[in-house]
Protein backbone atom coordinates (compact mmCIF):
# COMPACT_ATOMS: atom_id res chain seq x y z
CA UNK A 1 0.00 0.00 0.00
CA UNK A 2 1.36 3.41 -0.97
CA UNK A 3 1.90 5.90 1.85
CA UNK A 4 1.00 9.49 1.05
CA UNK A 5 4.19 11.59 1.18
CA UNK A 6 4.41 14.42 3.68
CA UNK A 7 3.92 17.98 2.51
CA UNK A 8 7.69 18.30 2.70
CA UNK A 9 9.18 14.79 2.67
CA UNK A 10 12.45 15.70 4.40
CA UNK A 11 10.53 16.40 7.61
CA UNK A 12 7.72 14.35 9.16
CA UNK A 13 5.83 17.33 10.59
CA UNK A 14 3.54 19.79 8.84
CA UNK A 15 4.22 23.39 7.90
CA UNK A 16 2.21 25.80 10.05
CA UNK A 17 1.57 29.52 10.28
CA UNK A 18 0.20 30.56 13.67
CA UNK A 19 -0.41 34.11 14.74
CA UNK A 20 -2.69 37.04 15.39
CA UNK A 21 -3.16 40.38 13.66
CA UNK A 22 -5.07 43.64 13.61
CA UNK A 23 -8.01 41.84 11.95
CA UNK A 24 -9.22 40.27 15.21
CA UNK A 25 -6.80 41.39 17.93
CA UNK A 26 -6.87 44.94 19.24
CA UNK A 27 -3.73 46.88 20.10
CA UNK A 28 -3.75 45.78 23.75
CA UNK A 29 -3.91 42.07 22.90
CA UNK A 30 -1.31 42.43 20.15
CA UNK A 31 0.92 44.09 22.71
CA UNK A 32 0.69 41.02 24.95
CA UNK A 33 2.16 38.89 22.15
CA UNK A 34 4.67 41.41 20.80
CA UNK A 35 8.17 39.94 20.37
CA UNK A 36 11.30 42.09 20.43
CA UNK A 37 14.63 40.99 18.90
CA UNK A 38 16.11 39.31 22.03
CA UNK A 39 12.85 37.40 22.59
CA UNK A 40 12.85 36.23 18.97
CA UNK A 41 16.30 34.76 19.50
CA UNK A 42 15.14 33.05 22.71
CA UNK A 43 12.20 31.50 20.86
CA UNK A 44 14.42 30.30 18.03
CA UNK A 45 16.94 28.80 20.45
CA UNK A 46 14.23 26.96 22.36
CA UNK A 47 12.72 25.73 19.09
CA UNK A 48 16.09 24.26 18.22
CA UNK A 49 16.35 22.58 21.62
CA UNK A 50 12.84 21.18 21.15
CA UNK A 51 13.90 19.59 17.86
CA UNK A 52 11.75 21.77 15.62
CA UNK A 53 13.02 22.17 12.07
CA UNK A 54 12.53 25.28 10.00
CA UNK A 55 11.19 28.29 11.93
CA UNK A 56 10.90 32.03 11.36
CA UNK A 57 9.13 34.85 13.18
CA UNK A 58 7.41 38.08 12.15
CA UNK A 59 6.50 40.62 14.83
CA UNK A 60 5.30 44.10 13.89
CA UNK A 61 2.89 46.61 15.39
CA UNK A 62 0.10 44.91 13.44
CA UNK A 63 0.84 41.19 13.79
CA UNK A 64 2.86 38.48 15.47
CA UNK A 65 3.35 35.24 13.54
CA UNK A 66 5.45 32.10 13.74
CA UNK A 67 6.04 29.97 10.65
CA UNK A 68 7.58 26.56 11.01
CA UNK A 69 7.49 22.79 10.93
CA UNK A 70 5.95 20.93 13.85
CA UNK A 71 4.02 17.75 14.53
CA UNK A 72 1.23 19.90 15.89
CA UNK A 73 0.41 23.63 15.75
CA UNK A 74 0.24 23.59 19.54
CA UNK A 75 4.03 23.23 19.67
CA UNK A 76 4.40 26.65 18.04
CA UNK A 77 1.62 28.22 20.12
CA UNK A 78 3.32 27.04 23.32
CA UNK A 79 6.59 28.58 22.16
CA UNK A 80 4.87 31.92 21.60
CA UNK A 81 2.97 31.98 24.90
CA UNK A 82 5.95 30.92 27.03
CA UNK A 83 8.03 33.83 25.74
CA UNK A 84 5.37 36.59 25.72
CA UNK A 85 2.91 38.15 28.16
CA UNK A 86 -0.12 36.54 26.53
CA UNK A 87 -1.90 33.34 27.55
CA UNK A 88 -2.92 30.45 25.34
CA UNK A 89 -6.59 31.14 26.10
CA UNK A 90 -6.17 34.78 25.05
CA UNK A 91 -4.32 33.73 21.91
CA UNK A 92 -6.94 31.20 20.84
CA UNK A 93 -9.72 33.81 20.99
CA UNK A 94 -8.16 35.89 18.23
CA UNK A 95 -5.67 33.55 16.54
CA UNK A 96 -5.43 31.93 13.14
CA UNK A 97 -3.73 28.67 12.30
CA UNK A 98 -2.86 27.70 8.75
CA UNK A 99 -1.43 24.36 7.65
CA UNK A 100 0.73 23.38 4.64
CA UNK A 101 -0.73 24.94 1.42
CA UNK A 102 -2.87 27.40 3.41
CA UNK A 103 0.21 28.46 5.42
CA UNK A 104 2.14 29.03 2.19
CA UNK A 105 -0.73 31.12 0.78
CA UNK A 106 -0.85 33.20 3.95
CA UNK A 107 2.89 33.92 3.95
CA UNK A 108 2.70 35.10 0.33
CA UNK A 109 -0.17 37.48 1.16
CA UNK A 110 1.57 38.81 4.27
CA UNK A 111 4.96 39.23 2.59
CA UNK A 112 3.52 41.07 -0.41
CA UNK A 113 1.45 43.55 1.62
CA UNK A 114 -1.93 42.11 0.64
CA UNK A 115 -2.75 41.26 4.26
CA UNK A 116 -1.38 44.50 5.72
CA UNK A 117 -3.47 46.92 7.74
CA UNK A 118 -2.76 49.45 5.01
CA UNK A 119 -3.04 47.56 1.73
CA UNK A 120 0.28 47.43 -0.09
CA UNK A 121 2.43 48.24 2.95
CA UNK A 122 5.82 46.89 1.89
CA UNK A 123 7.55 47.55 5.22
CA UNK A 124 6.52 44.01 6.22
CA UNK A 125 9.00 42.42 3.79
CA UNK A 126 11.95 43.88 5.69
CA UNK A 127 10.57 42.29 8.88
CA UNK A 128 10.36 38.96 7.07
CA UNK A 129 13.95 39.27 5.84
CA UNK A 130 15.21 40.15 9.33
CA UNK A 131 13.43 37.17 10.89
CA UNK A 132 14.76 34.93 8.14
CA UNK A 133 18.35 36.06 8.80
CA UNK A 134 17.99 35.43 12.55
CA UNK A 135 16.65 31.93 11.93
CA UNK A 136 19.33 31.14 9.36
CA UNK A 137 22.09 32.23 11.75
CA UNK A 138 20.82 29.59 14.19
CA UNK A 139 20.53 26.92 11.46
CA UNK A 140 16.75 26.90 11.69
CA UNK A 141 16.13 27.41 7.98
CA UNK A 142 15.65 24.15 6.08
CA UNK A 143 15.61 24.01 2.24
CA UNK A 144 11.81 24.34 2.19
CA UNK A 145 11.84 27.53 4.26
CA UNK A 146 14.71 29.03 2.29
CA UNK A 147 13.04 28.36 -1.04
CA UNK A 148 9.66 29.62 0.20
CA UNK A 149 10.90 32.85 1.77
CA UNK A 150 13.02 33.69 -1.27
CA UNK A 151 9.93 33.10 -3.44
CA UNK A 152 7.91 35.50 -1.27
CA UNK A 153 10.67 38.13 -1.49
CA UNK A 154 10.71 37.70 -5.27
CA UNK A 155 6.90 38.12 -5.43
CA UNK A 156 7.12 41.26 -3.30
CA UNK A 157 9.72 42.80 -5.64
CA UNK A 158 7.70 41.99 -8.75
CA UNK A 159 4.46 43.38 -7.30
CA UNK A 160 6.17 46.56 -6.19
CA UNK A 161 7.77 47.12 -9.61
CA UNK A 162 4.92 45.92 -11.86
CA UNK A 163 1.83 47.30 -10.08
CA UNK A 164 0.77 50.57 -8.44
CA UNK A 165 -0.36 48.87 -5.25
CA UNK A 166 2.27 50.75 -3.25
CA UNK A 167 1.31 54.21 -4.54
CA UNK A 168 0.19 56.73 -1.94
CA UNK A 169 0.25 55.83 1.75
CA UNK A 170 2.49 52.79 2.06
CA UNK A 171 2.90 52.77 5.81
CA UNK A 172 1.44 53.75 9.15
CA UNK A 173 4.05 56.50 9.37
CA UNK A 174 2.78 58.13 6.17
CA UNK A 175 -0.83 57.53 7.14
CA UNK A 176 -0.23 59.48 10.36
CA UNK A 177 1.12 62.44 8.41
CA UNK A 178 -1.79 62.19 5.97
CA UNK A 179 -4.14 62.29 8.96
CA UNK A 180 -2.45 65.43 10.31
CA UNK A 181 -2.51 67.17 6.93
CA UNK A 182 -6.23 66.48 6.54
CA UNK A 183 -7.21 67.73 10.01
CA UNK A 184 -4.72 70.38 11.15
CA UNK A 185 -4.81 73.75 9.33
CA UNK A 186 -1.64 75.81 8.88
CA UNK A 187 0.47 72.75 9.72
CA UNK A 188 3.72 74.50 8.78
CA UNK A 189 3.16 76.91 11.67
CA UNK A 190 2.40 74.28 14.33
CA UNK A 191 4.80 72.96 16.95
CA UNK A 192 5.35 69.22 16.39
CA UNK A 193 7.01 66.99 18.96
CA UNK A 194 8.14 63.50 17.98
CA UNK A 195 8.88 61.20 20.92
CA UNK A 196 10.73 58.02 19.90
CA UNK A 197 13.13 57.56 17.01
CA UNK A 198 12.86 53.84 16.20
CA UNK A 199 11.95 52.69 12.71
CA UNK A 200 8.40 54.08 12.73
CA UNK A 201 9.63 57.28 14.38
CA UNK A 202 12.33 57.74 11.73
CA UNK A 203 9.89 57.12 8.88
CA UNK A 204 7.34 59.47 10.42
CA UNK A 205 10.01 62.14 10.85
CA UNK A 206 11.00 61.85 7.20
CA UNK A 207 7.37 62.12 6.07
CA UNK A 208 6.75 65.10 8.35
CA UNK A 209 9.70 66.99 6.89
CA UNK A 210 8.75 66.07 3.34
CA UNK A 211 5.04 66.86 3.47
CA UNK A 212 4.46 69.57 6.11
CA UNK A 213 7.17 72.12 5.22
CA UNK A 214 7.49 72.55 8.98
CA UNK A 215 10.97 73.63 10.11
CA UNK A 216 10.41 73.52 13.89
CA UNK A 217 9.91 69.83 14.60
CA UNK A 218 11.41 68.77 17.94
CA UNK A 219 12.75 65.25 18.57
CA UNK A 220 13.07 63.55 21.94
CA UNK A 221 14.41 60.08 22.57
CA UNK A 222 15.50 58.38 25.79
CA UNK A 223 18.86 57.81 24.09
CA UNK A 224 19.70 61.31 22.91
CA UNK A 225 22.45 60.39 20.44
CA UNK A 226 19.97 58.37 18.34
CA UNK A 227 17.72 61.39 18.05
CA UNK A 228 20.71 63.59 17.16
CA UNK A 229 21.66 61.34 14.24
CA UNK A 230 18.18 61.72 12.74
CA UNK A 231 17.96 65.41 13.58
CA UNK A 232 21.26 66.03 11.82
CA UNK A 233 19.94 64.38 8.68
CA UNK A 234 16.88 66.68 8.57
CA UNK A 235 18.27 69.74 10.37
CA UNK A 236 15.83 69.42 13.30
CA UNK A 237 16.01 70.28 17.01
CA UNK A 238 16.73 67.68 19.71
CA UNK A 239 15.75 68.19 23.35
CA UNK A 240 16.66 66.17 26.44
CA UNK A 241 14.20 63.58 27.71
CA UNK A 242 14.20 65.48 31.03
CA UNK A 243 12.47 68.38 29.22
CA UNK A 244 9.61 66.32 27.81
CA UNK A 245 6.91 67.85 30.02
CA UNK A 246 7.78 71.40 28.94
CA UNK A 247 8.03 70.36 25.28
CA UNK A 248 4.61 68.70 25.41
CA UNK A 249 3.14 71.90 26.89
CA UNK A 250 4.61 73.82 23.95
CA UNK A 251 3.42 71.37 21.28
CA UNK A 252 0.33 71.42 19.10
CA UNK A 253 0.94 67.86 17.92
CA UNK A 254 2.64 65.02 19.84
CA UNK A 255 3.61 61.88 17.95
CA UNK A 256 4.61 58.95 20.15
CA UNK A 257 6.58 56.13 18.50
CA UNK A 258 8.49 54.61 21.39
CA UNK A 259 9.11 50.91 21.81
CA UNK A 260 8.29 50.70 25.51
CA UNK A 261 6.28 47.82 26.96
CA UNK A 262 4.17 50.22 29.08
CA UNK A 263 2.72 53.70 28.46
CA UNK A 264 5.34 56.46 28.45
CA UNK A 265 2.83 59.32 28.22
CA UNK A 266 0.04 59.80 30.78
CA UNK A 267 -2.12 62.67 32.01
CA UNK A 268 0.36 63.39 34.80
CA UNK A 269 2.80 64.71 32.17
CA UNK A 270 0.28 67.07 30.59
CA UNK A 271 0.06 70.71 31.73
CA UNK A 272 -1.52 72.24 28.66
CA UNK A 273 -2.19 75.81 27.66
CA UNK A 274 -3.68 74.91 24.27
CA UNK A 275 -5.28 71.96 22.46
CA UNK A 276 -3.04 68.94 21.81
CA UNK A 277 -3.40 66.24 19.18
CA UNK A 278 -1.64 63.01 20.21
CA UNK A 279 -0.89 60.24 17.73
CA UNK A 280 0.19 56.96 19.32
CA UNK A 281 2.01 54.83 16.72
CA UNK A 282 3.25 52.26 19.23
CA UNK A 283 2.45 48.62 19.93
CA UNK A 284 1.81 48.04 22.75
CA UNK A 285 0.13 51.40 23.32
CA UNK A 286 2.55 53.95 24.72
CA UNK A 287 -0.03 56.61 25.54
CA UNK A 288 -2.32 56.00 28.50
CA UNK A 289 -6.03 56.41 27.74
CA UNK A 290 -6.28 58.71 30.77
CA UNK A 291 -4.81 61.60 28.73
CA UNK A 292 -8.31 62.05 27.34
CA UNK A 293 -9.41 63.24 30.76
CA UNK A 294 -7.45 66.44 30.05
CA UNK A 295 -9.55 69.09 28.29
CA UNK A 296 -8.34 69.83 24.78
CA UNK A 297 -6.57 66.50 24.21
CA UNK A 298 -7.40 64.42 21.13
CA UNK A 299 -5.88 60.92 21.10
CA UNK A 300 -5.56 58.84 17.93
CA UNK A 301 -4.07 55.35 17.86
CA UNK A 302 -2.57 53.69 14.80
CA UNK A 303 -5.57 51.31 14.58
CA UNK A 304 -7.73 54.33 13.82
CA UNK A 305 -5.22 55.71 11.33
CA UNK A 306 -5.16 52.46 9.43
CA UNK A 307 -8.92 52.42 8.93
CA UNK A 308 -8.76 55.43 6.65
CA UNK A 309 -10.44 54.65 3.34
CA UNK A 310 -9.69 57.14 0.64
CA UNK A 311 -9.09 57.30 -3.09
CA UNK A 312 -5.59 55.94 -2.63
CA UNK A 313 -6.89 52.79 -0.96
CA UNK A 314 -9.52 52.29 -3.69
CA UNK A 315 -6.86 52.65 -6.37
CA UNK A 316 -4.77 50.06 -4.57
CA UNK A 317 -7.66 47.62 -4.45
CA UNK A 318 -7.86 47.78 -8.22
CA UNK A 319 -4.28 46.45 -8.36
CA UNK A 320 -5.00 43.37 -6.23
CA UNK A 321 -5.98 41.01 -9.11
CA UNK A 322 -2.70 41.77 -10.90
CA UNK A 323 -0.77 41.23 -7.67
CA UNK A 324 -2.53 37.90 -7.11
CA UNK A 325 -1.61 36.88 -10.65
CA UNK A 326 2.08 37.52 -9.90
CA UNK A 327 1.81 35.52 -6.67
CA UNK A 328 0.13 32.62 -8.48
CA UNK A 329 2.92 32.46 -11.04
CA UNK A 330 5.72 32.44 -8.45
CA UNK A 331 3.80 30.04 -6.21
CA UNK A 332 3.48 27.64 -9.14
CA UNK A 333 7.26 27.63 -9.56
CA UNK A 334 7.63 26.94 -5.83
CA UNK A 335 5.21 24.01 -5.96
CA UNK A 336 6.97 22.58 -9.02
CA UNK A 337 10.16 22.55 -6.96
CA UNK A 338 8.28 21.02 -4.03
CA UNK A 339 6.95 18.19 -6.23
CA UNK A 340 10.50 17.25 -7.18
CA UNK A 341 11.37 17.15 -3.47
CA UNK A 342 8.51 14.74 -2.85
CA UNK A 343 9.99 12.07 -5.10
CA UNK A 344 13.64 12.94 -4.37
CA UNK A 345 13.92 10.28 -1.61
CA UNK A 346 12.73 7.59 -4.03
CA UNK A 347 15.18 8.70 -6.72
CA UNK A 348 17.97 8.75 -4.13
CA UNK A 349 17.03 5.24 -2.96
CA UNK A 350 16.90 4.07 -6.57
CA UNK A 351 20.37 5.48 -7.20
CA UNK A 352 21.70 3.72 -4.07
CA UNK A 353 20.12 0.47 -5.22
CA UNK A 354 21.70 0.77 -8.68
CA UNK A 355 25.07 1.57 -7.10
CA UNK A 356 24.79 -1.60 -4.98
CA UNK A 357 24.01 -3.63 -8.12
CA UNK A 358 26.95 -1.97 -9.88
CA UNK A 359 29.35 -2.78 -7.05
CA UNK A 360 28.26 -6.41 -7.03
CA UNK A 361 28.61 -6.74 -10.79
CA UNK A 362 32.01 -5.03 -10.90
CA UNK A 363 33.24 -7.31 -8.14
CA UNK A 364 32.05 -10.34 -10.13
CA UNK A 365 33.68 -9.13 -13.39
CA UNK A 366 36.88 -8.19 -11.55
CA UNK A 367 37.34 -11.82 -10.51
CA UNK A 368 36.27 -13.24 -13.87
CA UNK A 369 38.14 -11.03 -16.37
CA UNK A 370 41.92 -10.79 -16.54
CA UNK A 371 43.32 -7.24 -16.74
CA UNK A 372 39.88 -5.86 -15.90
CA UNK A 373 39.79 -2.11 -16.60
CA UNK A 374 38.17 -0.99 -13.37
CA UNK A 375 38.48 2.75 -14.01
CA UNK A 376 36.72 2.57 -17.37
CA UNK A 377 34.02 0.24 -16.00
CA UNK A 378 33.41 2.67 -13.13
CA UNK A 379 32.98 5.64 -15.50
CA UNK A 380 30.62 3.78 -17.86
CA UNK A 381 28.45 2.28 -15.11
CA UNK A 382 28.15 5.62 -13.27
CA UNK A 383 27.01 7.32 -16.47
CA UNK A 384 24.40 4.62 -17.02
CA UNK A 385 23.12 5.02 -13.44
CA UNK A 386 22.90 8.79 -13.93
CA UNK A 387 20.96 8.39 -17.18
CA UNK A 388 18.54 5.88 -15.61
CA UNK A 389 17.79 8.02 -12.53
CA UNK A 390 17.44 11.16 -14.68
CA UNK A 391 14.97 9.34 -16.91
CA UNK A 392 12.89 8.26 -13.92
CA UNK A 393 12.99 11.79 -12.45
CA UNK A 394 11.80 13.27 -15.77
CA UNK A 395 9.00 10.71 -15.90
CA UNK A 396 7.84 11.55 -12.37
CA UNK A 397 7.89 15.29 -13.08
CA UNK A 398 5.50 14.81 -16.01
CA UNK A 399 3.16 12.35 -14.29
CA UNK A 400 1.03 14.88 -12.39
CA UNK A 401 -2.00 12.97 -11.08
CA UNK A 402 -0.53 9.47 -11.40
CA UNK A 403 2.78 10.32 -9.72
CA UNK A 404 1.89 8.37 -6.55
CA UNK A 405 1.22 5.23 -8.59
CA UNK A 406 4.52 5.62 -10.44
CA UNK A 407 6.41 6.06 -7.15
CA UNK A 408 4.77 2.91 -5.78
CA UNK A 409 5.70 0.94 -8.91
CA UNK A 410 9.35 2.06 -8.78
CA UNK A 411 9.56 1.16 -5.11
CA UNK A 412 8.00 -2.26 -5.80
CA UNK A 413 10.12 -3.15 -8.86
CA UNK A 414 13.43 -2.19 -7.24
CA UNK A 415 12.40 -3.31 -3.75
CA UNK A 416 13.07 0.09 -2.24
CA UNK A 417 12.29 0.22 1.47
CA UNK A 418 10.92 2.96 3.72
CA UNK A 419 9.91 5.36 0.98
Amino acid sequence: MSVKPHFYPSYTGNFYAIGLSYLKADAEVRGHFSIDAPTQINILEQAKQNGLEGLTIISTCNRTEIYGFAKDAGDLIDLLCVHTQGTREEFEKVAYIYKNEAAVDHLFKVGTGLDSQILGDFEIISQLKTGFKRAKKLNLVNPFMERLINAVIQASKHIKSKTNISSGATSVSFASVQYILARVPFISEKNILLFGTGKIGRNTCENLVKHTQNDHIVLINRTKDKAEKIAGKFNLVVKDYANIQAEIANADILIVATGASKPTISKELLYLKKPLLILDLSIPKNVDENVQEIEGVSLVHLDQLSKMTDETLNRRKEQVPQALGIIKEIQSEFYEWLETRKFAPTIKALKNKLVDLKEGELDFQRKKIANFNEEQAEIISNRIIHKITTQFASHLKSENGSQAASLELIQKVFKLENQ
